[in-house]
């Protein structure tokens, strides 16, 4: 190719990032943490290589790409942490016993860049504890059939009322 361009198949196109290189395969980011509208457990499976999020319709199970869920559900985190990155970084600073200027900057920093961290997060996917420990503290995220995130439930968040 003149242009330095990659052609791939058409099966092996999804695997492919915003600047044209091969990926690690995708992982389910939210694996156990997603409910139906029923409060019921989304499955997480595979269909090929291609991670899916299954909701029961009444027995037809109906079969929605992680990426769709996981991607709106990133997003409204990201919406969450704008303009908070300078707090988010301190305390999560606190936490991890680095309260110097330096960790604070490093954190904020990344925190500032976050929606370019959703690449790598689906490569590397959320560790199983980290998604077991959310779900114990009662996060949630709820779907409709469609795949749509209708809510994201994060106990110890309150929201201003709109009035």
């Amino acid at each position: 190719m003149p242009d330095g361009s990659l052609i791939l198949p058409v099966w092996e196109q999804s695997s492919i990032s915003m600047n044209n290189s091969p990926t690690a395969p995708q992982k389910h980011l939210f694996a156990g943490l997603i409910f139906d509208e029923q409060d019921r457990p989304v499955e997480a499976v595979y269909v090929g290589n291609e991670p899916c999020y299954v909701v029961d319709d009444q027995g037809f199970r109906r079969h929605i790409p992680a990426l769709e869920i996981d991607r709106q559900v990133f997003e409204a985190i990201v919406k969450q942490i704008q303009g908070h990155e300078e707090i988010i970084s301190e305390q999560a600073a606190k936490m991890l016993g680095q309260d110097d200027p330096f960790s604070k900057a490093l954190i904020a920093n990344q925190l500032k860049n976050i929606s370019q961290q959703f690449p790598f997060l689906l490569a590397t996917g959320i560790p199983e504890e980290a998604r077991a420990y959310l779900g114990m503290t009662g996060f949630k995220i709820i779907i409709n059939l469609h795949g749509e995130v209708i809510d994201i439930i994060q106990p110890g968040i309150s929201y201003p009322s709109e009035e």
